[in-house]
């Protein structure tokens, strides 16, 4: 028979004594102390945590919910490149806007005119709804936020002018994806064409419309009239009673305003887990 280990024997694989009586001293006289004043053990927890916890109310100062800072390197190349173009191409949304001369998607409001299946987006009825949605738009004070060029507001979109019927006769020459020397493939959508490229109808329609962002003030004031538009669409929309075309609308801020939404959907569910996991480490100290 093998004989019993002796307590004094060195520390190995085999035997962890060595550790485990100054740990079992350890906790043997922490035990006794709560249990002798528990007082202490209670309150200065609950004071700290009060205390630490008292930081929350700092905390919609601090939020960081911005996409591009989240998933994009802090140094990244592609944001020092892109402040070199800013430095040395400066745009003027004022006077000279391009679309093409911007570093970034630029702040903007989109909306999509589909016809029916079957119909086209330039025939009489969908044309007068389209219109009709343009001057919606524009009743919201776009005119004092829109991206200019010249001294009018950057074209929602090239055709728009031909969308009256006093100007409609010109839809019926009308070629794709050029026109004129002006590209037509970010204006319509499902376009059918005959051998000649001449457009013989069109699904769907792009109204494109650039705010300004020169400067701080122009920035903030366009971005607020993008978060008032956003809020108040879905219900204009529904008062504007189209009936040749459904209308999708996307914004610049769109994308932002759902990963918020995302994370506070989430927030509930991180809750339940915390208290799950919480509660099994409780009752599996218990045993």
């Amino acid at each position: 028979m093998a004989e019993p280990r002796r307590s004094a024997e060195g520390c190995s694989c085999r035997n962890t004594d060595c550790l485990e009586r100054p740990l079992r001293r350890l906790f043997e006289g922490l035990g006794s102390g709560v249990a002798a004043c528990p007082w202490p053990f209670v309150l200065v927890p609950l004071l700290l945590s009060g205390g630490l916890g008292a930081g929350f109310l700092f905390l919609p100062q601090r939020q960081a919910n911005d996409i591009e800072g989240q998933f994009t390197p802090t140094r990244g190349p592609a944001k020092a490149e892109r402040d070199f173009v800013r430095r040395h191409f400066p745009t003027d949304d004022s006077q000279r806007f391009s679309a093409p001369r911007l570093p970034t998607e630029g702040a903007y409001a989109a909306l999509v005119a589909v016809a029916a299946e079957g119909s086209s987006v330039l025939a009489r009825p969908a044309r007068l709804d389209v219109l009709q949605l343009d001057a919606a738009v524009r009743a919201r004070g776009y005119e004092q936020v829109c991206a200019r060029s010249g001294e009018a507001c950057a074209s929602a979109n090239p055709l728009l002018p031909l969308l009256n019927d006093t100007a409609a006769a010109a839809l019926e020459d009308l070629t794709f994806p050029v026109n004129d020397g002006i590209f037509l493939g970010a204006a319509l959508g499902g376009v059918q064409t005959d051998a000649g490229g001449r457009v013989l109808s069109a699904r769907a329609l792009k109204l494109l419309y650039y705010l300004r962002e020169d400067g701080p003030a122009a920035a903030e004031e366009s971005q607020r009239w993008l978060e008032k538009f956003l809020r108040d669409i879905p219900s204009e929309l529904a008062g504007l009673r189209l009936a040749s075309v459904q209308v999708s609308y996307f914004t610049s801020l769109s994308r932002q305003r759902e990963f918020e939404g995302n994370t506070k959907s989430v927030i509930p569910l991180f809750s339940v887990t915390y208290f799950m996991t919480i509660t099994f480490s409780i009752v599996s100290c218990l045993r």
